[in-house]
């Protein structure tokens, strides 16, 4: 019986993605398009830097390796400038897809100018008042974790709450370092529940103030992997905590959101959306 492209059966294929830069364009386009595919596994292995015919010819070598292997024809990812370096990586045993190639010609026909084909524009230093911003934003964040500074919170463009363990400390670092958003975190604590309001510190910034809350069985299963058999992990505890974080939360009139099944992307882009906050970084 011929097989079909379709079969139920798990496959295993292997995804490259080649840039002259970073990558992190390439694995974010390809990713997005991967998650599309049910029942493939997929192993990612990234190429960066690929900026000479020499260097794409090494990358040629692996991918045809690879397919030699008998895992299937790889994937090729690519965002490539050079038209040397991006004919060279054709010529690999694999389906090749350039993001550039794809897009770049329909806009220089569009707008009737040719690109600059510069290397490194899309995550490099090139505009420097929007990365010394990025930068500003996570030194920010890392002093503002946990509650650990009340100082400069004027400056701050939002600052979480929430239980220990919600996903405040990756969101704060997401927003800075993606977005470049000035993000600071206080844990609610046991303390806060019994006086039955926010710290006092976080009153007169109630307008910046989002929650972040999460299902208690997931809080219990994070924190039993740090701290086993301890109170702080104890199931008991944990719906204690959540749910008077939730109460305090709707009590002060704190907008929140369940983080339980959310990806910190998603987390990120809902607070920046409900907060109005302008994105700094693209």
């Amino acid at each position: 019986m011929r097989s079909s492209i379709f079969s139920p059966m798990t496959q295993r294929r292997t995804v490259f993605f080649v840039s002259d830069g970073t990558g992190i364009t390439a694995q974010m386009l390809g990713h997005s398009l991967l998650t599309q595919f049910e029942g493939v596994s997929f192993n990612h292995v990234t190429l960066p830097f690929v900026d000479s015919t020499d260097k794409a010819q090494e990358c040629v070598a692996r991918i045809d390796a690879e397919a030699r292997a008998g895992n299937g024809q790889p994937i090729v990812f690519s965002t490539l400038v050079n038209n040397d370096v991006r004919d060279a990586i054709r010529q690999a045993n694999a389906l090749c897809l350039d993001f550039f190639e794809r897009f770049i010609d329909p806009l220089e026909a569009e707008l009737g100018l040719k690109s600059t084909h510069t290397i490194g524009r899309s995550h490099g230093a090139f505009d420097k008042p929007e990365y010394q911003r990025r930068i500003e934003a996570v030194n920010f964040a890392v002093a503002h974790d946990d509650g650990a500074s009340d100082r400069e919170l004027d400056d701050a463009d939002v600052i979480l709450v929430g239980v220990s363990r919600s996903g405040k400390t990756p969101t704060c670092l997401y927003l800075a370092l993606q977005l470049g958003v000035r993000a600071a975190n206080y844990p609610l604590i046991p303390e806060d529940f019994e006086r039955g309001h926010i710290p006092q510190v976080l009153r007169p910034y109630r307008a910046k103030l989002y929650g972040l809350t999460i299902a208690p069985d997931r809080l219990r299963e994070i924190r039993h992997s740090r701290r086993p058999h301890s109170k702080y992990a104890d199931p008991e505890n944990c719906r204690y905590e959540v749910e008077q974080a939730e109460a305090l939360m709707r009590r002060e009139g704190v907008r929140w959101l369940d983080s339980t099944a959310k990806s910190i992307e998603e987390i990120s882009t809902t607070i920046m959306r409900e907060m109005r906050i302008e994105r700094h970084v693209y």
